[in-house]
Order: C-alpha cells, then sequence, then structure tokens
C-alpha cells in the first residue's frame, strides 16, 4: 500500500472507531508499518475523528520522525510492539470503556484477562495480558511490552486502555474490536455464571487457527 493509500486508511479506520464511540475526545492513537519500513502515526492531542491525511506523523526506518506534526505521546507503546513482534504492520490504542472496566478488577487474571466466551476472541487475539498502572506517556510502558518477549499481541494496561498488533491496519481495527467485545460480555455477564468454551474446544480452536496460546 501506498504512503496516501495507508493515510487515507488510517484515518478512515480511526474515523470509523470515533464514530462508533470506541474512542472519544483526543483519547487513543494508531500507527502503520510503511512499505519502506517506516511508521505512520497519529499524532499527540488528535482526534480519532478529524485526523488529517497529510498531518500524520512520518517516521523513517531508523525510527527518526522525519514529518508531519508530533507523534503520539505513547510511542512507547508502538516502538516496543514493533521492535518485539516481526510480524506487526500495525498497533491500535484505545480507551474503551468495557477493557478499561475489566481492567479494574481485583479477580481478573492478568495473564489472560479475557475469559473464554466466543472462538473469535481466541482467534483474533490469543491470550491478553493485562499490564499494570502507568503514567500516560511513561516510557516504562514499552519496557514492560518487550518484557513480554513479543509473545502476546495484545495487552490491556490497567486503569488505561487496551494495545493490540497485527500484520496489518485492518487486522489490528478488526483484533481491537474484538478485544472490547469480549471485554463488554465479560462485564454483562458477571456473577450469571455464562458456560465458557471448555479446554478441548479451546484447544481446537487454538489448533485450528494456528493461534499464538502459550
Amino acid at each position: 500500500m501506498s504512503d496516501t493509500a495507508l493515510r487515507e486508511a488510517i484515518c478512515r479506520q480511526a474515523g470509523s472507531l470515533f464514530a462508533r464511540g470506541l474512542t472519544g475526545g483526543a483519547s487513543g492513537n494508531i500507527s502503520a508499518r510503511c512499505e519502506d519500513g517506516g511508521l505512520l502515526v497519529s499524532p499527540t492531542g488528535a482526534s480519532f475523528g478529524a485526523l488529517d491525511p497529510g498531518r500524520l506523523a512520518r517516521f523513517d526506518a531508523q525510527g527518526r520522525h522525519v514529518d508531519g506534526d508530533t507523534p503520539t505521546k505513547e510511542m512507547p507503546l508502538h516502538a516496543a510492539f514493533y521492535e518485539t513482534r516481526s510480524t506487526a504492520g500495525a498497533v491500535v490504542h484505545l480507551h474503551s470503556t468495557h477493557s478499561v472496566a475489566l481492567s479494574m478488577l481485583h479477580d481478573t487474571d492478568p495473564d489472560n484477562m479475557l475469559p473464554p466466551l466466543t472462538a473469535y476472541a481466541i482467534m483474533r487475539l490469543g491470550k491478553v495480558q493485562l499490564l499494570p498502572y502507568f503514567r500516560p506517556g511513561d516510557p516504562e510502558m514499552g519496557n514492560a511490552v518487550r518484557g513480554l518477549a513479543g509473545k502476546r499481541s495484545a495487552v490491556v494496561l490497567a486503569n488505561h486502555g487496551p494495545v493490540v498488533a497485527a500484520k496489518d491496519l485492518d487486522a489490528a481495527v478488526f483484533a481491537m474490536e474484538e478485544l472490547e467485545e469480549t471485554a463488554k460480555l465479560a462485564m454483562l455477564l458477571r456473577g450469571a455464571q455464562p458456560r465458557l468454551l471448555t479446554e478441548a474446544q479451546i484447544r481446537d480452536v487454538v489448533t485450528t487457527f494456528d493461534v499464538e496460546w502459550d
């Protein structure tokens, strides 16, 4: 995809997330890998509902900011995923309501914070790691992701929000949507003792769709 087409796709997907209430105000950030190995990144303080393709921050393949507005202060998160996951072609970070709510509950499993409610969450996300709270923009967020050694494509920052990396922009957005919808289901079903997928059913999905699960 050319830089021009990628810029337009980033703004289109960001606008869709904003329009559907998955992020609001000037929250959230998004990045995608360019053909030359560089990155296009949403600017700091920008609303997903009004991103300008011509003002996205542009990084070269060496990680230098070479064009566009000042990038999001959450660049440590994005950089850590690109550094540790060679397959990462895009990263999306939101402050979506249900994912944040689930991150605040004391009984949420930090190693796999989403209960096995649907096959699609497993297929698109694998295990979702709950990371501790960090101040927004704190470089230690990136170090926490690096500490996972590339073993998670999705994390949720406690009291902050989810971050998802995937092979391309569409896949990252779809996975983020699946994370938020599954967190919503988990919150709706709290105390209701729902039927979860069994270990055998989980293993079948993992094996059939070659999901990272260890």
